[in-house]
């Protein structure tokens, strides 16, 4: 399928912050594939068909006045701070009342019963809260809401003689309100509490070499700071000296340190757990990795999943069915007390709060292993994935072709052998000439020097190699069998044996001195550690297919794909024939895809949930992906399926407890079993219950 691709201009004022804002909120146009903003200010957008360039207008707009970002992000947080002091004062408050009105029956009955007005106007100033959203639903949206049941309790209650009965339900309705609030965004702010940066300062190195320490805010690219043990680096950037273990299990999930030294690339949010580092800055602030992963998980959680708008329209739903059994119950035994007990039974909290707390903390969950969830419908597409769709290169093997085995003719030694090849591939770009001279620096060997070379293109390398202490040099040929055969080089014995490796989806390159056969070197692309592990984990996740696409030849994918036990492949595939082969495996399965690669992009829009992995993955890649994950681990895929999983199980579990407990509730009201404040309690208990049951998302071990 042929994309429509445009060009917009973006401000050259607008922050990173905004860009990947901008891109996020483009990205959800109906249509628009991907959207990605390059360094000079220009964003690309592709998308079916032809986007509005007034819409896209308008957002560029948007996102980039800095005042307009400030006012939607900062008075957010306060707000639910608030909330959740307003439900805390109201509460107590209600708490208060309740006690005191209670010993004041007690003690003395009179005064109580003549304070009637007194009482009913504290318990409608406690209610103000839910008497103006209750009757503010119905006058806006023409549907009844849990406000309206709850305004129509307190009122009922009032008329009843009784308005102190209501302040039971006030005060566990404030209180629920409050610990759901708050538990619920303590899953949503999860994952932004533990990347946040929180190193205020750095040691800035001047240039007469001392150490000074500055703010991380002062830090502009091209300064050097240095970071010590057990301090957390502050920017994105390059070691220039030094060596550490560095803890970089809040970008990339992985627990294990990873070795840095000089020319390697380090991130902010990450800590020094041994050694030191010099760095030359690169990135700070909005600009680093990290915040750019902030932006996008706190974006994220505004995606929402099918099964939060499902279970919105449930609750709305089934709050009239309360409002009919309470006029049922009343036309049968004009029993106000009962009345308020099916008037106090609400099912749409538990409902509502319950589900959109699981979504949170499973994008919260994810990105703790490195793992960037789009939005919460990919948490339910997770669920339901039960076609899995592998790109070989660069997913399936580490994308790196590296020497895998060496076969010296009689009487050459391989370190002879290697360094020939070596010398003569020195200035080659390709991709073997690559893999023999990574071969050799791995060994900490010195490549020798070449006085001439030539290049037989898509045949091999001719060069003249001087000797040397280690070597005897001459007239060096390194390619393929055609090649030595067109030189007169006699190798029969072993082109048998490297047609063999060639079946098996090898690479093999041959090497001659003076028209002498030396060797050969078998050179193949291997497949990543722990693969054959996520497969197997994959099928016991309930996986019924997996698939691996390839532009390789038949023989290689072949050779992979019974190494590793897959069901079925297709080799040969141009990039634009990737996503018509998901589009077909769509008709019948739910489908992820995997892959790396701009070739890969137009498959991973097509597919249910895209999938953009390791560290070499392209940026079209990760812009036309549902899901990025940071980490060269495989395992880290079932893992996702497994959360995706387990995720929806615990909203089916909270849909269900919800409505089985507040039926029973509302049960035994309307038989007069219980009294408006246990209604009240089972209730609200049962919301905070379902709450922290999607919160535990948040502590879930990983499946071993």
């Amino acid at each position: 399928m042929m994309y429509e691709q445009s060009v917009f201009n973006v401000p050259v004022h607008t922050t990173i912050y905004q860009k990947t804002m901008l891109e996020i909120h483009v990205r959800k146009l109906a249509g628009v594939v991907s959207a990605y903003i390059n360094d000079s200010g220009c964003m690309t957008v592709r998308s079916r068909g032809i986007v509005s360039r007034k819409i896209v207008g308008s957002l560029i707009q948007e996102f980039t006045a800095s005042e307009q970002l400030v006012s939607k992000q900062l008075p957010k947080k306060k707000a639910e701070k608030s909330a959740v002091s307003i439900y805390r004062r109201d509460a107590i408050t209600a708490g208060l009342g309740l006690v005191g009105l209670q010993l004041l029956r007690m003690y003395s009955p009179t005064a109580f019963k003549s304070l009637y007005i007194a009482r009913s106007a504290f318990t409608l100033f406690v209610a103000r809260n839910f008497i103006r959203d209750g009757i503010g639903g119905v006058i806006k949206e023409r549907q009844l809401n849990a406000d309206t049941l709850t305004t129509t309790a307190v009122i009922a209650s009032v008329i009843a003689g009784k308005p102190e009965s209501s302040l039971t339900l006030l005060m566990l309705a404030n209180a629920a309100e409050m610990l759901t609030t708050y538990t619920a965004e303590k899953a949503r702010n999860h994952i932004s509490d533990m990347l946040r940066l929180d190193q205020p300062h750095a040691w800035k190195i001047e240039e007469d070499g001392h150490e000074r320490k500055v703010a991380v805010e002062s830090l502009q690219p091209g300064d050097r700071i240095c970071v010590h043990l057990g301090e957390k680096i502050c920017v994105d950037g390059r070691v220039k000296s030094g060596a550490a273990a560095i803890d970089q299990s809040s970008i990339t999930g992985e627990y294990v340190p990873v070795e840095k030294s000089n020319g390697d690339y380090v991130y902010a949010g990450t800590v020094v757990k041994n050694g030191f580092l010099e760095i030359i800055v690169e990135k700070v602030g909005d600009a680093t990795a990290l915040a750019r992963i902030v932006h996008m998980v706190e974006d994220a959680q505004s995606r929402r999943a099918p099964v939060q708008n499902f279970a919105d329209q449930m609750a709305t739903k089934l709050v009239p069915i309360s409002f009919i059994a309470a006029g049922l119950v009343y036309g049968l035994t004009k029993d106000w007390q009962r009345v308020l007990n099916i008037l106090f039974i609400d099912y749409s909290c538990g409902l509502k709060l319950s589900t959109a707390t699981a979504i949170s903390a499973a994008i919260g969950r994810a990105a703790k292993r490195g793992v960037l969830i789009k939005g919460g419908n990919y948490v339910e597409s997770l669920g339901s994935i039960d076609t899995v769709v592998l790109d070989k290169t660069g997913t399936i093997t580490v994308g790196t072709p590296k020497v895998v085995l060496i076969e010296p003719a009689k009487g050459i030694l391989d370190k002879e052998l290697v360094l020939l090849a070596a010398a003569a591939e020195y200035h080659s770009a390709h991709p073997l000439a690559s893999a023999i001279l990574d071969y050799v620096a791995e060994q900490g060997w010195e490549v020798p020097n070449h006085t001439s070379s030539e290049t037989i293109i898509a045949k091999g390398i001719k060069a003249n190699v001087p000797d040397s202490e280690e070597i005897t040099g001459g007239e060096i040929l390194v390619g393929s069998i055609p090649f030595m055969r067109e030189n007169h080089v006699e190798c029969q014995i072993s082109v048998e044996r490297g047609q063999t490796y060639a079946d098996c989806g090898y690479n093999v390159v041959y090497v001659a001195r003076n028209g002498i056969f030396l060797g050969m070197l078998v050179i193949n692309d291997p497949v990543r550690p722990n693969m054959k592990k996520t497969i197997n984990r994959l099928r016991r996740n309930g996986i019924d297919e997996i698939v691996m696409i390839t532009g390789d030849s038949k023989n290689v994918a072949q050779h992979v794909a019974g190494t590793l036990d897959i069901d079925s492949y297709h080799a040969e595939v141009l990039p634009a024939d990737k996503a018509l082969l998901v589009s077909k495996l769509q008709r019948n399965s739910h489908v992820m895809m995997i892959g790396d690669g701009i070739n890969d992009a137009p498959a991973l829009a097509f597919a249910d949930v895209g999938v953009a992995m390791g560290g070499r993955r392209t940026d079209i890649a990760v812009e036309s992906a549902a899901i990025t994950i940071n980490s060269e681990d495989p395992l880290i895929l079932p893992e996702m399926i497994d959360l995706g999983q387990r995720t929806m199980k615990i909203v089916q579990q909270n849909f269900t407890t919800t409505i089985a407990i507040n039926t029973a509730a509302m049960l035994l009201g309307a038989i007069g079993r219980t009294s408006p404040m246990v209604s009240a309690l089972i209730h609200n208990a049962a919301t905070i219950g379902v709450v922290l049951n999607s919160a535990r998302i948040l502590l879930m071990e990983k499946k071993k």
